[in-house]
């Protein structure tokens, strides 16, 4: 496509224009989901106020109930990670009962999704929890990584499934809660280039999106204290750049919280997305820790081609040359990856590695084309020495 004397009204997929839309289109859209967890808070606060003998108590103390297990097992239903080791390819494989965890299933009529039997307390929730960051997410010999995300992920909306038929509330539930985002978070990096049939980007976003609200929610109307409060209000802000909502959501949060190093920024970031800066956003960037970056990171392709649009404007000339390097440090990636972005934007680079901006050659990448993963120079840098089990417990 190209850009001409349109550029501007053509720039509707640069960071001003489609990223804001794309959060504040998902804040609003969340706003009915929203207040039924704001309103699922305030019950089960209310519930373990009043000592409320009508809601569910889970009565379980394993990862899967006994009756599911068996019959799991008789209808050959196992998934391979609960599997007794060595019988995986028997007529009918064996469960283990310390690697099988209740999988998801829709409430359908007729089925009671209150017996006690079948539901978890609390307490083994956040232990099963544990288990699927620890021994299944984080292990280096359950391969490939989508089907551990797939496996992991199911679970973990039965654990969200007991926790609402409970009313959950409390510090078990915060810390399960933190879990899930983080474990959600890091996905959404890492799979970001994965196909559709293996991880749907859509899909785990609005799961995301539903349990940090959640989260925000038992902060803002439990009792803390919350030591992990500040992390979490600053990674919602990073993932949902330019949505008023979160904007409005940080501004209403009491001033000490507000002005913490991690909040602010945040803000920062924010403010430079919305006022099109992608050059003090990329540098600010750098400051994140990894799991900031993989919060951030699905804006970052936008604002590095937002760059390359505004540079092509402010710099286009015919006799004007801009260095490679100096346009890879700005960019914040090797020269390598910055003459392929450059490729995919139609911004010529020379053979004396300068760059040659042009309003009217600019053009959007093709749909597709441009491969999110190769440019994650950012968080890899960052993700040095950390595992898996450490990001999503929040060791770091």
């Amino acid at each position: 496509m190209n850009c001409g004397g349109a550029a501007r009204s053509n720039s509707s997929t640069s960071m001003r224009n489609d990223r804001p839309a794309q959060g504040e289109r998902r804040w609003r859209n969340q706003g009915r989901g929203q207040g039924r967890v704001k309103s699922h808070v305030k019950e089960n606060i209310r519930a373990g106020q009043c000592g409320d003998n009508t809601v569910p108590k889970g009565a379980c103390q394993t990862m899967c109930p006994a009756g599911e297990l068996h019959k799991r097992e008789s209808q050959n239903r196992l998934h391979r990670f609960e599997m007794v080791a060595g019988t995986q390819k028997d007529r009918r494989p064996r469960a283990d009962p310390l690697r099988a965890v209740k999988e998801y299933s829709r409430p359908a009529a007729g089925k009671d999704s209150a017996n006690s039997a079948d539901l978890r307390p609390p307490a083994v929730l956040l232990k099963t929890v544990c288990y699927l960051i620890d021994e299944v997410a984080a292990s280096p010999h359950l391969q490939p990584w989508t089907e551990v995300y797939s496996f992991v992920f199911d679970r973990l909306r039965s654990v969200k499934q007991d926790m609402i038929i409970q009313r959950a509330h409390g510090p078990d539930c915060v810390a399960i809660l933190e879990r899930v985002v983080r474990f959600l978070m890091y996905a959404s990096y890492r799979l970001c280039d994965e196909p559709l049939r293996l991880f749907d980007p859509r899909i785990n976003d609005v799961h995301l999106q539903e349990n940090l609200s959640w989260l925000l929610d038992c902060y803002a109307h439990g009792t803390g204290p919350h030591p992990n409060q500040e992390e979490f209000q600053a990674l919602g802000l990073l993932y949902n750049l330019g949505a008023p909502r979160a904007m409005q959501h940080i501004m209403e949060l009491p001033a000490p919280l507000r002005r913490a190093p991690a909040v602010m920024l945040a803000i920062s970031i924010n403010r430079s997305f919305l006022e099109r800066n992608p050059v003090r956003l990329l540098r600010s960037a750098r400051r994140l820790s990894f799991l900031q970056a993989c919060a951030l990171h699905r804006h970052v392709t936008a604002s590095r081609k937002d760059l390359l649009l505004v540079y092509s404007h402010g710099y286009s000339s015919r006799n004007c040359r801009f260095p490679l390097d100096a346009l890879s440090k700005l960019l914040a990636l090797e020269k390598s990856l910055t003459r392929t972005l450059c490729q995919a934007c139609g911004v010529e680079v020379n053979t004396d590695e300068q760059v040659v901006f042009s309003k009217t050659s600019f053009a959007e990448p093709e749909q597709g084309k441009s491969c999110c993963s190769l440019y994650h120079n950012v968080g890899t840098e960052k993700q040095k020495d950390l595992t898996i089990g450490s990001i999503v417990h929040g060791c770091v």
